[in-house]
């Protein structure tokens, strides 16, 4: 499909615009240098505006659109204590009038850094939620996630909108669509092949969106999940049905299968929101050779993923690397302690 068939069909769908599009895409020649391997290209979806930016604003794009559509006057969603969803939801609700409702994981800290600061200035109502243990399959999780919400009394069938954890519904994963879109259209613009596009992956929405995308365009740019928690059974599976579901919203013939989704598993480490080693490495390299600043839920670990993936040599030298930043610096602080052990200052 051209590129301008599929803008216009993406703008059937409702949409209240938030996000600073399109995001920029910079080169990090100094860590490829350091790496020795592939030309690396960040896209930078954590300036995207709205909150203090990240990837969700695009997918809360077409799901606020929805829920306005519909007349609702609340919107819920889910996430963990430090997630950027919650904290991007609350902020485009608020932008579009309706009020916040945020299920988060997790007992009452007491205290409020990060994006839980950012929650409460936003005025978002927030329920803190056991988190079930061990890991299910994502589809079931969003269902019973749905059904607890619905026992609160400032939830109701008739008057809330019920975003999934993540952002994950087909319509949301639109933003994603089109971030692929935008994507090709840049590479034209800038004269360059991206061979690869390197995300985080939580609950495997923008992944999927991003496969959407691409396939839909006829492009040969393969998506790379690096996998941020191991919460989900099946998690490539998942990851096939909702990207074959976003892009038959487009085309009704399009399939995935779970053989079709490039997910790497290895860099979670004790789980998730924990950053792992690598995370915090890769924090510290991107901050000293292209001050730049990563998250440690997030894209911290999706970066130390890609920079295993080079020194391995799973890519060619004269191949090129796109790195979706999602965002997530206020989590940056709410981890500051973990992430400043053992460095030496200078």
């Amino acid at each position: 499909m051209e590129i301008n068939a599929l803008e216009k069909q993406i703008n059937r769908f409702a949409r209240i615009r938030m996000a600073h599009l399109p995001s920029a895409i910079e080169p990090l020649d100094n860590l490829s240098r350091a790496l020795g391997g592939p030309r690396i290209f960040v896209k930078r979806d954590d300036q995207i505006g709205l909150g203090i930016g990240g990837n969700k604003t695009r997918k809360l794009e077409f799901l606020l659109g929805e829920a306005v559509r519909l007349g609702k006057k609340k919107v819920v969603t889910f996430g963990g204590l430090q997630s950027n969803h919650a904290r991007q939801t609350a902020a485009a609700a608020r932008k579009v009038g309706l009020e916040p409702i945020l299920f988060l994981f997790g007992d009452d800290p007491g205290e409020y850094p990060g994006n839980l600061l950012l929650d409460l200035l936003a005025g978002a109502t927030i329920h803190f939620t056991p988190m079930k243990t061990g890991v299910e399959r994502l589809e079931k999780a969003i269902e019973r996630m749905r059904k607890t919400a619905l026992e609160f009394p400032d939830v109701s069938e008739e008057d809330t909108y019920i975003i999934p954890v993540g952002g994950g519904a087909p319509v949301g994963l639109l933003g994603y669509l089109n971030a692929a879109l935008e994507i090709q259209k840049q590479a034209e613009e800038m004269n360059i092949r991206f061979d690869h596009v390197a995300v985080a992956a939580g609950t495997g929405g923008t992944v999927a969106g991003l496969m959407a995308g691409f396939r839909l365009l006829g492009s040969s740019t393969r998506v790379i999940g690096i996998d941020v928690g191991s919460l989900w059974v099946n998690f490539r599976d998942s990851i096939a049905q909702v990207a074959t579901r976003t892009g038959r919203q487009i085309d009704p013939g399009i399939s995935f299968l779970s053989d079709d989704v490039t997910l790497y598993t290895d860099y979670v480490g004790e789980g998730y929101a924990i950053p792992s080693e690598g995370c915090i490495e890769a924090i510290r390299l991107l901050a000293r050779h292209e001050g730049l600043f990563i998250d440690p839920v997030y894209t911290g670990k999706a970066m130390a993923g890609l920079i295993d993936l080079i020194r391995k040599g799973t890519f060619g030298r004269e191949e090129t690397v796109l790195f979706l930043h999602t965002g997530g610096l206020p989590a940056l602080f709410a981890k500051g302690d973990i992430i400043l052990k053992g460095l030496t200052r200078r």
